[in-house]
């Protein structure tokens, strides 16, 4: 597959508004998804917010597995990048959000306050990439519907200070996507979770990625929800397999591939197939 191309001018815009609007804030929080945290990390962003204290915030933990989950949080905390994972609709998991940042933003509170300042609430900036939950994520913290939400990648598209009770002050930012995938593994993680949009990958790409995936690191998934077993191993076959047992068939009883495929996506987005995730750390 060639490298895959998707950089509209508006995202181009919006990086550079992430570069003028740092220097307002104390810290970013930065969205990724816990199914691939990394591959849902946007590259072109560390280079732009540098040396810039950053908690790291592993959505949709609800959907992922929560041992590599685990594995995830320790490897930042390795790294030295305060981080935790929430289900956006656990009031506890948000007020860990809250709480974190009031930690981060406490060092800055104490210099303003030895300069005889009156302290500001801390200022954070919320970045992600698109369809990572962002919109949700800053209702939920807000307590009010302000941010636009849509299953549509990129719907937000201004920027707005949001308030969070007293502690701190939220600048979102539109869901910024970067200018290629050079590895094409990122971009089939991202359009299994349903992160981009179909139109980008074929479905059958993804299907087929999904299935190979599974039979490598969750066989048992396979089997329950789809009776493959190990002795199947050609993918053709696994295909007219899950598409008989799922009736996608055409006049003449021949499998439909794509409906096949469409069939594979959707329980794994739907959750159907279990809590998956589909990258695993480095040890580093």
């Amino acid at each position: 597959m060639a490298t895959i191309q998707w950089f509209p001018g508006h995202m181009a815009k919006a990086k550079r508004e992430v570069q003028e609007k740092l220097k307002l804030v104390d810290f970013v929080i930065e969205l990724v998804d816990a199914r691939a945290p990394e591959s849902s990390q946007n590259p072109m962003l560390q280079q732009v917010l540098q040396d810039k204290p950053k908690m790291m915030v592993l959505m949709k933990k609800d959907l992922a597995d929560p041992s590599i989950t685990e594995e995830w949080l320790h490897y930042y905390k390795n790294k030295q990048i305060p981080a935790l994972s929430i289900d956006v609709q656990n009031k506890q998991d948000i007020q860990g959000i809250v709480q974190l940042a009031k930690e981060m933003g406490k060092e800055k509170r104490e210099k303003l306050q030895k300069k005889g300042i009156r302290p500001r609430p801390a200022r954070a900036m919320i970045i992600g990439i698109p369809n990572v939950g962002k919109s949700t994520l800053i209702n939920r913290l807000a307590n009010k519907k302000i941010a636009k939400t849509g299953d549509r990648p990129g719907v937000t598209t201004a920027q707005q200070w949001i308030k969070v009770k007293k502690d701190f002050e939220l600048l979102d930012t539109p869901g910024i996507l970067w200018p290629k995938f050079e590895d094409e593994m990122v971009g089939l993680r991202l359009a299994a979770i349903g992160t981009i949009k179909d139109q980008i990958l074929s479905l059958d790409d993804v299907a087929v990625f999904i299935i190979n995936y599974l039979k490598e690191h969750y066989p048992n998934v396979l089997e329950q929800r789809f009776k493959v077993d190990e002795s199947m191993n050609e993918i053709v076959g696994i295909f007219e397999h899950i598409g008989k047992l799922r009736g996608c068939l055409e006049s003449g009883g021949h499998i439909n591939f794509e409906k096949t495929a469409d069939v594979i996506i959707r329980d794994l987005r739907g959750g159907r197939l279990g809590r998956l995730t589909f990258e695993q750390p480095t040890n580093e």
